[in-house]
């Protein structure tokens, strides 16, 4: 398997989160999203991932894309350990926890739309670090309302092994310590967060640990 990866892409982090739980071995192949204008862009990987976007994963003469329909198609092909619950309500239940960082809080936060902010309606950077907290603090906000008061939130999102859904946290806590919003307003998030970073799958997928990695 080849990852088409950035190493500060959330979408990206997941799935390498993802790879390093089931133990998969893969072939990392930088895209950086800046250098060049951004390689995404290039005619190459357009021809790879024609939305120029990462990640793309290629399994074979399969090129699969967007990250939680790849993680999915992972957990179908390699079972063990299971990303999702074993019951029709609980694999709901997680999979509206991933999509409610995956659809709600990421994606009005992600490289393309900071860019076009700063470059199109020329905000300042002040601005730019305004328009992120805000939607940092509007899906955190209900978010840990929501887990704070779930029953099936343990070390995890659900109970004691990670899912689909720490997938999709982890790397949105890391965004947001990296803009340097506090998050002491958000203790379960937080808690579930470091427990997942405690496991070595989720410390080896970490941006900094990435062969493309930058200070």
């Amino acid at each position: 398997m080849k990852l088409y990866s950035y190493f500060r892409s959330s979408a990206s982090y997941r799935v390498r989160i993802a790879l390093a739980l089931k133990g998969l071995p893969y072939e990392y192949a930088a895209v950086h999203l800046l250098k060049g204008g951004g390689q995404q862009l290039s005619s190459v990987y357009r021809e790879l991932n024609p939305d120029a976007l990462v990640p793309a994963l290629e399994d074979g003469s399969q090129v699969l894309t967007q990250s939680l329909a790849i993680i999915e198609y992972l957990d179908e092909l390699y079972p063990v350990p299971p990303l999702l619950p074993s019951t029709p309500a609980d694999r709901a239940y997680v999979r509206s926890v991933a999509l409610q960082v995956a659809c709600e809080i990421h994606p009005v936060n992600i490289l393309r739309v900071l860019q076009y902010l700063k470059k199109r309606l020329s905000i300042s950077d002040e601005q730019k670090s305004e328009w992120y907290q805000h939607w940092i603090d509007a899906g955190f906000s209900s978010l840990e309302q929501r887990l704070s008061s779930e029953h099936r939130v343990g070390d995890f999102v659900f109970g004691s092994v990670p899912t689909i859904a720490d997938l999709c946290l982890v790397p949105q806590v890391w965004n947001a310590r990296r803009f340097e919003i506090p998050l002491n307003r958000y203790p379960t998030i937080s808690r579930l967060a470091a427990n997942a970073m405690a496991l070595d799958a989720f410390s080896q997928a970490d941006p900094s640990k990435q062969p493309d990695a930058e200070s």
